[in-house]
């Protein structure tokens, strides 16, 4: 194993887990989220010795990642619905966890939409950061970022005022960041 491929087998070690959470909340599918992140890995090896005479690494592999994620729901433009629910019997009303709302409350937003908020609120990116990632301008990112969170208030109004029920924690900071960092 050469050099390069060893420094880009130790990145793509260190790097996986995060590209993986991060297409997760893009997707909402881990099994896909894997495709995702194992993709963008395939396309940042493809560019190595380029990305790392530039140390930009970690940026050109979570653009890379939101660019495939755009890409793939570009291409799969399809009427079929996908739900965990049989259509013969009714499921069990259950007070769902915060965590499974928020992630079904990303699943309403479009793909840009999504990934405006996933970039700016998970990956705690900057405006101009998010804009650079995604390939628009701040101002692109901020529209985005305030339809996502005007249509996320309307998603998650009422579920969020139900506690559910009792946790072992009830600190929100702990609940907010277990809600995007799971």
């Amino acid at each position: 194993m050469t050099s390069h491929e060893q420094e880009f087998a130790e990145f793509a070690e260190a790097s996986a887990p995060r590209l993986r959470r991060a297409a997760f909340l893009l997707c909402g599918d881990w099994h896909t989220a894997e495709d995702l992140a194992q993709t963008a890995l395939a396309k940042v090896f493809v560019s190595w010795r380029k990305v790392r005479r530039q140390d930009a690494g970690h940026a050109y592999a979570t653009r890379t990642l939101v660019n495939s994620y755009l890409a793939d729901k570009r291409l799969r433009r399809s009427t079929e619905i996908i739900t965990d629910q049989l259509p013969d019997r009714p499921a069990p009303v259950l007070a769902p966890e915060t965590r499974m709302v928020v992630l079904d409350a990303l699943g309403t937003l479009p793909p840009r939409s999504r990934a405006v908020v996933v970039l700016r609120y998970w990956a705690d990116l900057s405006v101009d950061q998010a804009a650079d990632v995604l390939g628009c301008s701040p101002g692109t990112v901020k529209t985005l970022c305030a339809r996502a969170l005007d249509k996320l208030r309307v998603v998650l109004g009422d579920a969020l005022t139900d506690p559910g029920p009792p946790g072992p924690r009830t600190d929100d900071s702990y609940q907010a960041k277990e809600t995007w960092h799971g």
